[in-house]
């Protein structure tokens, strides 16, 4: 986290705000308000497209202007309040089914609503609207911990929300360190942007705050990685190198690995922590079980290894084996980390396409295990039959071999019970539960493809938020979290206080990270000494429709004498000839009624008049 030394003006408004931000009883007030609102709105189920449609007849600008009144005094608050309710609408789709798709269509309205006022206001207050925290009541009484609309977006995965444009603003402003976080006077979280970075030469890019930006993260992330795969690739070949049985000393390269794994594994209890602590159990995906049993084969061959060395002959022999046995089965686990490369779109879609289809797959592995138990239990009465048994195992090693597809009839062949059990097995595995597996990793990816741009902005939000999101002060990344775990934390135990905190934690930052740092440095400041370069490649293409001089420009010089113009016609008179491209087809033909109900009206309003008349 990052903590500026001085106040600026934009800082101190920021601040200022903060002891004027409403309670949390008002809060829920307004929550409530607004989910009455909605409920009002869509009283029935409606298609969630509907409701998403720049054109719709549900969201409308009568619908969003509305709303804005709605609050009050309160319309900072109101993406907030409004995702609030989003996610409440889900949580009630979820625990009533009869009214899931009323409710569903009732939090898609609420995200469409939070997107369409925050695209209404300016841009200079588009980043309180996104990250300005607050606190509400909950249902149990308590009061929630503090969270921004963002983070509300990215915890309830707001697709619609998050792939706008205001929002993906923020999210690459947050990940390349133009927004930073910086504690207020009520020990609360605000971003600020990072002015330092356009005005300080070298040295003041020497700031080792500078590690928790994303974007450095990530890249650090990476060369670990590298690094990380280097040291296991030795260490597993340390049995062979030695071609010594009973070696008992840890090799340098275990001793890293098993220290990095460590590491690691602090590092992803903490990331759990957060997710369980300011998000929800359906956060928790294939990624993050992944990671959690890299950690736990790393952790169990650790122990197996350090076992083996407290113990002698051919026991100890024997847990060495086994420890590396288990170390061998980390190896596709460690590949799969190539998902750290995943800030590219293409890497990010695939990794999103693989966790989808791996949760759709849960219905199949919840009727395999079902229908496993039952085959494996018959097969096993047939198998004790005779007074004798070979053991389950073998009779589990004979069900997985038929569902991978090299059924082995033979076992079974002395036996037409248990050979047609066996034939019922393969039947419903290879024709019926895996064309149940293909229909929903089918459905998954179509799902995906379909919407992938907003599914990976969605993604893309989640993975940059979750680096520099609270409780993190100071971002030490794996290995370097030792650091912090066993030589500095103990300090802020012990009482030191915060100022004095806070410089151990820069001095340490600055050592540690001396080389990230200058490299750091090296590149904000190329950035501003080629500020003109970058205007120039990345210049702002779009056009102002409010420019007259744009509108209808002016031909000069040659052109000009030689009588040509561009504007004979006016730029107003061309968009009069436009359809009205904001209003739906249906609201575009009842203007139309109501214009000509309107003249109908009058006209027999004169008709009469003139009958009376006479």
């Amino acid at each position: 986290m990052y903590q500026s030394d001085e106040t600026d003006n934009e800082q101190a408004s920021l601040v200022s705000s903060q002891s004027m931000k409403p309670s949390p009883d008002t809060l829920t007030k307004l929550v409530k308000r607004l989910r009455a609102l909605v409920t009002k709105l869509l009283p029935v189920e409606v298609d969630y497209k509907s409701i998403n449609d720049p054109t719709s007849r549900v969201i409308t600008p009568n619908v969003i202007s509305a709303f804005l009144d709605a609050a009050g005094d309160l319309g900072e608050a109101l993406p907030y309040c409004l995702l609030r309710a989003h996610a409440d609408f889900k949580r009630e789709a979820y625990l009533n089914p009869a009214d899931f798709g009323e409710n569903t269509g009732r939090a898609v309205a609420c995200e469409v609503l939070a997107r369409r006022i925050v695209h209404q206001n300016p841009s200079e207050k588009i980043k309180s609207l996104m990250s300005t925290r607050y606190r509400h009541r909950e249902p149990d009484g308590d009061i929630s911990e503090a969270s921004s609309a963002l983070e509300i977006a990215i915890d309830t995965h707001c697709t619609i929300f998050l792939s706008s444009t205001e929002a993906q603003n923020v999210v690459r402003a947050l990940w390349d360190g133009e927004l930073v976080q910086t504690l207020t006077d009520q020990d609360d979280i605000q971003y600020v942007s990072y002015h330092e970075s356009r005005q300080a030469g070298f040295w003041g890019h020497m700031n080792p705050s500078r590690i928790s930006v994303p974007r450095y993260q990530n890249f650090l992330r990476i060369v670990i990685w590298f690094l990380f795969l280097a040291v296991y690739s030795q260490a597993v070949r340390e049995p062979l190198d030695l071609l010594d049985p009973n070696h008992t000393v840890l090799d340098v390269w275990e001793i890293v690995l098993y220290t990095m794994g460590l590491a690691f594994s602090l590092e992803d209890t903490h990331r759990f922590y957060k997710l369980f602590k300011y998000a929800t159990y359906r956060a928790f995906g294939f990624w993050n079980a992944a990671a959690l049993i890299t950690d736990s084969l790393l952790l169990a061959a650790c122990l197996l290894r350090i076992a083996g060395l407290c113990t002698t002959g051919d026991h100890s022999n024997t847990l060495r084996l086994r420890s590396f046995q288990v170390l061998s089965f980390v190896a596709p686990f460690i590949w799969l980390l190539i998902t750290i490369f995943d800030g590219h779109q293409y890497v990010g879609t695939m990794q999103i396409c693989v966790s989808r289809m791996l949760q759709e797959s849960g219905i199949f592995f919840a009727l395999l295990s079902v229908l496993g138990i039952g085959f494996l239990q018959g097969l096993y009465a047939l198998d004790v039959a005779d007074g004798s048994s070979e053991g389950p195992s073998l009779l589990v090693n004979v069900l997985v071999q038929g569902l991978l597809q090299s059924p082995n009839y033979d076992k079974f062949s002395g036996s037409p019970v248990g050979l047609t059990l066996y034939y019922l097995w393969n039947v419903a595995t290879a024709i019926i539960l895996l064309n149940v597996l293909i229909s929903l990793f089918s459905s998954a990816y179509a799902e995906v493809v379909e919407d992938a741009e907003a599914e990976y902005m969605t993604f893309f939000a989640g993975k940059t938020v979750a680096m520099i999101r609270a409780p993190d002060s100071y971002v030490y990344p794996a290995p370097f979290n030792l650091v912090e775990v066993f030589f500095v934390a103990p300090f802020e135990t012990f009482g030191l206080r915060p100022q004095r905190y806070a410089k151990l934690n820069r001095d340490i930052m600055s050592i540690i990270f001396f080389v990230p740092l200058t490299f750091i440095a090296l590149f904000e400041t190329s950035i501003v000494k080629k500020s003109w370069m970058t205007s120039w490649l990345g210049q702002d293409d779009e056009v102002d429709t409010e420019n007259p001089d744009l509108l209808d420009p002016v031909v000069e010089g040659l052109d000009a004498d030689n009588g040509l113009e561009i504007s004979k016609i006016p730029f107003d008179e061309l968009v009069k000839r436009f359809p009205n491209t904001e209003q739906s087809m249906e609201a575009t033909i009842v203007k139309e009624i109501k214009e000509i109900q309107a003249r109908l009206e009058v006209l027999t309003t004169k008709v009469d008049r003139l009958h009376t008349s006479h």
